[in-house]
């Protein structure tokens, strides 16, 4: 078969990629790019198979069970669920089985001709439960604990299987790399982009001590997104004179968070025009973006990147902001007033935050976008393909 044919992927994960909200959007930009910038894709089932209806049962529970207690049980009923994938894939000839986030779908899968396998997420089971981020989050029954050993197991047998993993964040593969002795040729770090299209170069946003000082938070949980922290950091700033000003996108902050100086809105639709112009307009216009919240990833830094928007977080888990580059992640100690002295520092040199902001958009246009990560797993696939069939 000649090496300049375009690679057929079949692309698995257990929930739809139709579905822009699964794994915050990341799933249907994958998927997207993969199409884009790396060949055919067919998207294989996120069903159970012959197990389905335990899946059915499963999430008619509570969200707080179906979370936790879907993937275990797509774990423990692997093998049986790997029979109606290998069953799909030897429908056709693919070149590339590429698998988002849901590791449990490879699992006891045996396939049915040679194929590379390929797993990209922004996190793992283990290395999420062991890291700030889900110690912050966590709380883990006893059965649960119990069974650690045995989903770490399964990660091993699972990656150590993996042709290519392609890691977003530089904390995940370092973590991936000991946790499960990956070998440095199948183990790359290549960041994730945007959950936007590009919004195109914006323009320049002044700052001074003399006009209002615009800070901006995105996300669906208050206080998991570091909202009192960017509430109180504006409050600092107003109390050393500077007009600052908080704008909420997402979510609705207590009462006891907000004043005349804080702008809600609760929900923006990026599918209805009016109210992705609102969206753009702020990111456009604020002069921060203050999200000291706990993330495996955090696509909402990437699309501040987009928009030249420089992001003030804290450095746990795989955030994509890179110190004086894109913004700065403070450390998880970071009090409010760091947080305040980092913004205030940049109200005294203008000129150092027109910088800021040209190195934020940049940063976006040549590492943080989906075109940038498709061609450097496509030129990673196709040399393996070569060698595979070089080897044949």
């Amino acid at each position: 078969m000649g090496q300049d044919r375009p690679l057929k992927i079949a692309y698995l994960c257990d929930q739809p990629p139709e579905d822009r909200f699964t794994y915050s959007g990341g799933n249907q930009r994958i998927c997207g790019a993969l199409r884009d910038h790396v060949g055919e894709v067919t998207v294989l089932s996120s069903g159970w198979h012959a197990a389905q209806p335990v899946r059915a049962m499963i999430e008619a529970m509570p969200d707080r069970i179906t979370m936790r207690a879907d993937w275990r049980a797509h774990l423990a009923l692997a093998r049986i669920i790997a029979r109606g994938v290998r069953r799909e894939l030897a429908e056709d000839r693919y070149d590339v089985l590429f698998c988002a986030y849901s590791f449990q779908s490879l699992m006891g899968l045996n396939l049915p001709y040679p194929i590379l396998r390929v797993f990209s997420s922004d996190a793992t089971p283990t290395a999420y439960k062991r890291s700030e981020v889900g110690q912050e989050f966590g709380s883990y029954l006893r059965l649960a604990r119990m069974l650690d050993p045995l989903i770490l197991r399964a990660e091993r047998r699972v990656f150590r299987r993996c042709d290519h993993l392609f890691w977003p964040s530089a904390w995940l593969k370092s973590e991936a790399d000991a946790l499960y002795g990956l070998s440095p040729t199948a183990s790359h770090l290549v960041p994730w982009g945007a959950n936007i299209d590009d919004p195109g170069t914006a323009a320049p946003v002044p700052i001074s001590a003399d006009a209002p000082l615009r800070l901006l938070l995105l996300g669906r949980d208050w206080h998991a997104k570091g909202g009192p922290i960017a509430f109180d950091t504006m409050q600092a700033l107003r109390a050393r004179g500077l007009d600052a000003r908080l704008t909420v996108v997402g979510c609705t902050p207590p009462d006891h968070h907000r004043n005349a100086h804080v702008t809600v809105h609760a929900h923006l639709d990026k599918g209805k025009p009016d109210e992705r112009r609102t969206l753009l307009h702020h990111l456009d216009t604020a002069h921060f973006m203050v999200m000291p919240s706990y993330e495996s990833y955090g696509f909402a830094f990437c699309e501040a990147s987009a928009h030249g928007l420089p992001s003030l977080c804290l450095r746990v888990g795989g955030v994509p902001v890179r110190n004086g580059v894109n913004g700065h992640a403070l450390p998880p100690e970071a009090t409010v007033a760091d947080f305040a002295a980092c913004i205030a520092r940049y109200v005294d040199d203008p000129d150092g935050y027109a910088k800021l902001r040209h190195s934020s958009r940049r940063e976006y246009t040549t590492r943080l976008n989906w075109k940038s990560w498709g061609k450097t797993v496509r030129a990673q696939l196709l040399a393996a393909r070569a060698s595979a069939t070089g080897a044949a």
